[in-house]
């Protein structure tokens, strides 16, 4: 498939959303621009990591410049459901925030790597230019879904499975 490029400034909505049974969710994020709908498969850890990513990055945006206002986050479930079609575009690999003071704008950069004979390749990028707080909203609602998932076992921090869980900490004895 040859590569997409999306730049999307501003969209006009961003969420994140999980589709399938527990265990085997795959999960999405999804962009809209006017009529453009891109949609991006994203790992459950990219989701946990770019929510933490993004609290850091505002914090060091509000020390570096104090007047800019607060970014807020709220939202209904309802608002944040994903559109139909799900036709993801490419899996995303690596995921990088920058800001524009500017036009006070979040970019949301998504890069999916492609493996050749010749090496590693980038391949479709996604650019997803955001206010603070449709992206702090997108990534919080995506912790939301993200926790929606099996529980986690105390002991290895593993998820546990619905059959049964083998934990390597419990070197083989069970409770």
């Amino acid at each position: 498939m040859p590569p997409v490029e999306y730049n999307f400034k501003p969209v006009d909505r961003i969420t994140i959303g999980a589709i399938g049974p527990l265990g085997k969710r795959v999960f999405y994020l999804q962009v809209r621009q006017g009529d453009q709908l891109a949609t991006l498969i994203i790992e459950k850890e990219q989701i946990l990591l770019l929510v933490n990513k993004l609290e850091n990055f505002l914090a060091e945006l509000r020390q570096r410049l104090p007047d800019i206002a607060e970014a807020g986050s709220s939202y209904r479930e309802e608002d944040m459901a994903l559109e139909q079609p799900i036709d993801p575009a490419f899996r995303v690999d690596l995921m990088g925030l920058g800001y524009d003071e500017e036009s006070d704008l979040l970019v949301l950069v998504s890069r999916e790597l492609e493996d050749t004979d010749e090496g590693l390749k980038e391949a479709s990028v996604a650019r997803f230019w955001c206010t603070r707080s449709q992206l702090l909203t997108a990534c919080k609602w995506g912790l939301e879904v993200a926790s929606r998932g099996r529980p986690i076992c105390g002991n290895c921090g593993q998820p546990l499975d619905t059959e049964s869980h083998f934990c390597p900490k419990s070197n083989g004895h069970k409770k």
